[in-house]
């Protein structure tokens, strides 16, 4: 099927129309999966019918919209929005807040943080420091975009021999998720940090694991990352935020990342 060219949908109908066409259905397709009829949707799209709540919940659950996204379409559609959409250092989000910083703090002497959906940094415990101490000034201004920092030649890659193999497997994760999701920021990061990457054809794998190996005052470390997401989240924010923790791939880099540590506390 074709998609049709769409202009930024504003209305229910559009709305329902956009993500329809985006997910690659025709009207009779999402029609027999939501177990209605063609005619109803079709109505509904072009604002013929106005749809209660309980549909536009039904919609949103066969169109497998982002959280943010289904709040759209009930609002658009005069409606409460079902999940929360709060700023992180809100009152609301500060339990949330206070137990995911003392995770990072629990996993010293290990660098931990916590990016956003466009992995701007949110948080980080004291060893994270390791991960940009000596790179280009300009990167480390607000917002620090860790995306960009993993890959950027003034970045990372300046102090780590693989970091940019290390960035490659999530960046096209994110590609996957920028289209899945029609989200036009994180395309437009993921071009942007594309760029930056060097244009190698894949290597047989030695190792179980991607690994960077970052050099310090010590001697090289060696870590692998983390990746984990709140696991029921119910507000939009928290939807979207990563914990990422470098664990040391051998007991050198361990003991050096204990020494370092213990180096910084004294």
């Amino acid at each position: 099927m074709t998609a049709e060219p769409l202009v930024e949908p504003q209305t229910v109908g559009e709305l329902v129309r956009f993500w329809r066409v985006h997910r690659r259905l025709s009207q009779l397709d999402l029609a027999l999966d939501a177990e209605m009829s063609t005619k109803h949707l079709s109505f509904v799209e072009t604002g013929r019918a106005q749809p209660s709540r309980q549909l536009l919940v039904h919609l949103s659950n066969q169109l497998n919209l982002p959280m943010a996204e289904r709040n759209r379409l009930l609002l658009a559609g005069g409606f409460a929005p079902i999940y929360l959409e709060k700023p992180y250092e809100s009152e609301t989000m500060r339990p949330l807040r206070e137990s995911l910083h003392q995770l990072l703090d629990a996993h010293m002497p290990n660098p931990a943080l916590i990016v956003d959906g466009l992995w701007n940094l949110i948080d980080a415990n004291d060893a994270a420091s390791l991960l940009w101490a000596g790179v280009d000034p300009e990167l480390l201004k607000p917002p620090v975009n860790l995306l960009r920092l993993s890959v950027h030649p003034g970045g990372i890659p300046s102090i780590s021999s693989m970091t940019a193999a290390c960035s490659a497997p999530l960046i096209h994760q994110l590609k996957r998720k920028s289209r899945d999701n029609a989200d036009k920021a994180l395309a437009a990061l993921v071009d942007e940090v594309e760029s930056y990457l060097p244009d190698k054809a894949p290597t047989a794998a030695t190792q179980p694991m991607v690994t960077l190996d970052l050099r310090t005052r010590l001697g090289d470390i060696r870590l692998f990352t983390l990746i984990a997401t709140i696991g029921a989240p119910l507000e939009v924010t928290a939807a979207s935020l990563a914990i990422e923790t470098f664990l040391p791939a051998d007991p050198t880099s361990a003991a050096r990342l204990q020494e370092l540590a213990a180096s910084n506390d004294s």
